[in-house]
């Protein structure tokens, strides 16, 4: 799941993902719609093996079929007067088009669930055939340009030249263990 987390006085707020790997208790809870507000229940005992929890770009990172975007792009979370978008931005110039990656549709205070826009989805990343400890925010292909800012605008850049970059094959997040 996808968390717009707050910093500080909630003012900002950062990408937190949080996976449950295990039924054994629940990492989190939901309450209501545009937005959901989430009960990041993991920070009351301790979690491990039974939860999975992505804080920042060490844990996770941009993918769009075969290229790997961690050293391009980075996930970041925006307010605006209506809606709160996570967002994946180019970090140097010529990388590609700013993406509208999910939203939380409504605005509000405290943890509030991000829900994916269409093609976006969270793969695991494997080498050699091994699941590791690493989540991609994934895409298969590149969002027209004219699209994919969320803002509404178009912007310079070709989303049909994309950054060329060669990566370990992404899988889907296995199903919980048990």
């Amino acid at each position: 799941m996808l968390v717009a987390a707050p910093i500080g006085d909630g003012a900002k707020a950062q990408l937190n993902i949080y996976e449950q790997v295990r039924d054994k208790r629940p990492c989190f809870a939901l309450q209501g719609q545009n937005p959901a507000a989430v009960n990041p229940l993991l920070a009351t005992f301790d979690f491990t093996g039974i939860c999975g929890r992505y804080i920042d770009a060490n844990g996770y990172s941009v993918r769009v079929g075969g290229a790997d975007l961690a050293t391009s792009y980075r996930l970041t979370v925006m307010r605006t007067n209506d809606d709160i978008l996570l967002m994946a931005m180019p970090t140097r110039l010529g990388a590609g088009p700013e993406m509208l990656v999910a939203r939380t549709k409504g605005t509000g205070s405290g943890f509030l669930q991000l829900v994916f826009e269409p093609g976006w989805e969270l793969k695991r990343r494997a080498f050699g055939g091994r699941a590791l400890g690493h989540v991609y925010v994934y895409r298969d292909a590149w969002p027209d340009a004219g699209l994919s800012n969320g803002l509404g605008q178009a912007l310079s850049g070709s989303a049909s030249n994309p950054p060329q970059a060669v990566a370990a094959p992404a899988g889907p997040l296995p199903p919980p263990r048990r």
